[in-house]
């Protein structure tokens, strides 16, 4: 089973997000600030990472930046979910590394197409 991690601050999409994973058997991880989501994604090497970016700590751009610029880590799709929606936001996205750009609030069959896209 391919295993998601899911780092976002505010509870309630964590929970969404996870719940309609499970059900398409996706296991999923769940972080809530950048710090922890790092050292998750780290520990677990999921498939997939789906991102906020504005968090606590550390926040996504730094994330993807990071792992995309490690060997270990850089195949490692990331979807970045975000509330900003300016051209430059996304701009900044895609210069981290960020495999798509999703802005908030997003529809979560999209989502779990964007998910399925890479992971079928």
């Amino acid at each position: 089973m391919k295993k998601i991690l899911i780092v976002d601050d505010e509870q309630d999409i964590v929970e969404s997000l996870k719940f309609v994973l499970e059900t398409s058997d996706y296991i999923c991880y769940c972080a809530y600030n950048g710090e922890d989501g790092l050292k998750l994604a780290k520990e677990i090497m999921p498939d997939l990472i789906i991102l906020d970016v504005m968090m606590p700590k550390i926040n996504g751009y730094k994330i993807s930046r990071l792992l995309k610029f490690d060997n270990k880590y850089k195949d490692i799709p990331i979807l970045m979910l975000t509330a900003r929606s300016q051209e430059e936001d996304k701009l900044i996205g895609e210069e981290t590394g960020a495999d798509e750009y999703i802005t908030k609030p997003f529809d979560l069959d999209y989502v779990m197409k964007k998910v399925d896209s890479y992971l079928k």
